[in-house]
């Protein structure tokens, strides 16, 4: 489980103090919320397999939750919103670098 308000004394925390996941993979769930490129908007209300949000809006999708929400918040599927012109500690974005083996 990454850093969420049960754990985090309410607080960031420095990159892979927790174990990797099963892929090697630290950190893909709470301390932070990620920020997504796609504009908010809420899904319909019928089933629809990988819907197209819209192209343009007022709030960017965040997920997998950070250290100020709860447990469940602390996955991909968990989805919100945040406004990009905003400040916070707990909104973020992740850095990635491919690795030659």
């Amino acid at each position: 489980m990454g850093w969420y308000c049960g754990n985090s004394d309410s607080k960031t925390h420095l990159v892979a103090q927790k174990q990797a996941n099963v892929w090697g993979l630290f950190d893909m769930h709470g301390n932070v919320w990620e920020w997504c490129n796609d504009w908010y908007e809420s899904y319909p209300d019928i089933s629809v397999t990988d819907p197209r949000g819209p192209s343009t809006g007022s709030n960017r999708v965040i997920r997998g939750g950070s250290y100020n929400t709860i447990a469940q918040a602390c996955r991909s599927a968990y989805r919100s919103y945040g406004s990009p012109g905003g400040r916070v500690n707990y909104f973020g974005f992740r850095l990635s670098m491919l690795l030659n083996p």
